[in-house]
């Protein structure tokens, strides 16, 4: 599917199937009805603008409700098991001492360096106080919606990619 296919897709699904993809790039509801109601965009490049604006424009509840929708994402592959053990230890760690989930984009590291930057970017970040890592979280939370909103546009959803009459729980 590309971009523009993607798009034509998010523009023309119903309203509360649009905030419900949207929730699913990023859990605070205010910037997926933001999303939803800026709907149908012209193109790729105003729907990523948009989506970065409407990130901007949340306040610290909305910021608050997004991060505590995250969990830890699956460990990518690589690292060996020592590495992953100690993302593991990390992540429950930074949850202990900051009340949600460790969020940090991958986009742009090469698939076998993820485990190692990963790994740095939380040992980095435990050292933090919690307004500090607060605002990195935020950063963070938001270059995260981008590029899960940008593999929307070229992957749907498995729900959108099975169509309803190969589907047999339709």
């Amino acid at each position: 599917m590309s971009g523009a296919s993607g798009l034509v897709r998010l523009n023309s699904l119903s309203p509360v199937d649009a905030e419900a993809e949207f929730l699913e790039c990023c859990g605070s509801h205010r910037w997926a009805r933001l999303m939803t109601s800026h709907r149908p965009y012209p193109d790729p490049g105003a729907l990523l603008a948009a989506a970065y604006e409407a990130a901007y424009d949340l306040d610290p509840s909305d910021l608050a409700e997004a991060l505590a929708a995250e969990s830890a994402e699956p460990l990518p592959p690589g690292g060996g098991q020592a590495a992953q053990t100690a993302l593991s230890a990390a992540h429950a760690e930074y949850e202990r001492r900051f009340g949600h989930a460790f969020v940090i984009s991958v986009a742009g590291v090469v698939r076998d360096e993820q485990v190692d930057h990963i790994l740095a970017g939380i040992h980095a970040r435990l050292g933090n106080r919690e307004e500090a890592e607060r605002t990195i979280a935020e950063d963070e939370l938001r270059a995260l919606a981008l590029a899960r909103l940008a593999t929307r546009l070229v992957t749907p959803p498995p729900s959108a990619a099975t169509p309803p009459a190969a589907n047999p729980a339709s």
